[in-house]
């Protein structure tokens, strides 16, 4: 049962399936609620909306605007060839990366075989085999006869004398190199 407030904004009785709200509400007549009941049927079976079907299948179908389907496929086709060049730069990236890897090791192994052909290039050259070679080739040792000494004539010397008294520039320019020292 519900309370009877006319000045309410929401008539909370016509939601109700419950005859009382509490036991504190007012009780109503028998015929009053008899007839609330009798109207609360009527107006449930008059709210009710019914459609024909076409009318039904007509709201529930989706109408797709072209314009946008178009749109969204350019822009499908757009993100995904921009994704594809990632990928494929990516790829060629990596290829690149393997092949300066590669490149470098190839580099160090042949700087390891040039280093190991000089030491033996080295160890293979002794002292008598480098004489021998130069004998061969019209090479000799080094005699007395080959050298030649030079003697230095004595030359006349001259002394040049230093002026004590100088002037008062060379007098400060000599402080300030005896500050230093």
């Amino acid at each position: 049962m519900a309370y009877s407030n006319e000045n309410a904004a929401y008539d909370l009785s016509l939601f109700d399936d419950e005859l009382n709200y509490s036991a504190a509400a007012p009780k109503r007549r028998h015929d009053e609620e008899e007839h609330r009941r009798g109207r609360k049927k009527q107006s449930q079976h008059n709210k009710v909306v019914k459609l024909p079907e076409s009318e039904l299948m007509k709201n529930r179908r989706r109408r797709h605007n072209p314009v946008k389907l178009v749109m969204g496929g350019i822009g499908a086709a757009i993100v995904t060839f921009v994704i594809g060049i990632i990928i494929v730069g990516q790829v060629q990236l990596t290829e690149l990366n393997q092949d300066i890897i590669t490149a470098e090791q190839t580099l160090a192994d042949t700087e390891s075989v040039l280093i190991q052909n000089q030491m033996k290039v080295e160890s293979a050259l002794s002292d008598a085999e480098i004489e021998k070679h130069a004998a061969e080739v019209g090479m000799t040792k080094a005699s007395n006869a080959q050298k030649e000494f030079v003697a230095l004539e004595n030359s006349d010397k001259a002394e040049v004398s230093e002026q004590k008294d100088g002037n008062i520039f060379t007098r400060f320019f000599e402080s300030l190199g005896n500050l230093w020292s």
